[in-house]
């Protein structure tokens, strides 16, 4: 189990010990989306959703994710989430919504679940409030696109 180091050395799961760790500024940035039938992405982008504001509500939802992150990934530290953005963005091609979150911190530890978090929660959120008119909703390509700070430095998607 060498590099992996949510486990220990007789492969139990735990949580790493960060408390030796220098505090830096952290940053992550994560995407994915929500394809679904155009008449559904018609009917969000005119705002005529029988729950409401899908995008507003979605972006909320996204914000309040990454600061939960802690609660529903067993082994995350919880850190002091210093700003969180959510952004859907409509997609006529998909057709659907692409949603981008970008989490910053100064912490031990990274914040790549977080922005990953964020992006999920966004994502069920636009399901959620339409999935009465559209059940076949697709979320995909949830990924980090952006992670820096601390000792692994700087990662960006290719």
């Amino acid at each position: 189990m060498s590099g992996l180091t949510h486990f220990d050395d007789q492969g139990n799961a735990h949580m790493v010990d960060v408390s030796d760790k220098p505090v830096t500024a952290r940053i992550a940035t994560a995407e994915g989306h929500v394809k679904m039938a155009p008449e559904t992405f018609e009917m969000i982008t005119e705002g005529r959703a029988k729950k409401g504001d899908v995008i507003g509500v979605a972006r909320l939802a996204g914000i309040m994710g990454a600061k939960k992150t802690p609660e529903l990934i067993p082994l995350c530290h919880p850190l002091p989430v210093t700003k969180v953005t959510v952004d859907l963005t409509q997609d006529p091609d998909l057709p659907g919504l692409r949603i981008t979150a970008t989490v910053k911190t100064s912490g031990q530890t990274g914040v790549e679940m977080e922005a990953l978090t964020a992006v999920s929660t966004a994502a069920l959120t636009v399901y959620d409030m339409v999935k009465a008119v559209d059940k076949g909703m697709v979320i995909g390509g949830i990924r980090v696109l952006l992670k820096d700070g601390g000792k692994s430095g700087r990662y960006e998607a290719t």
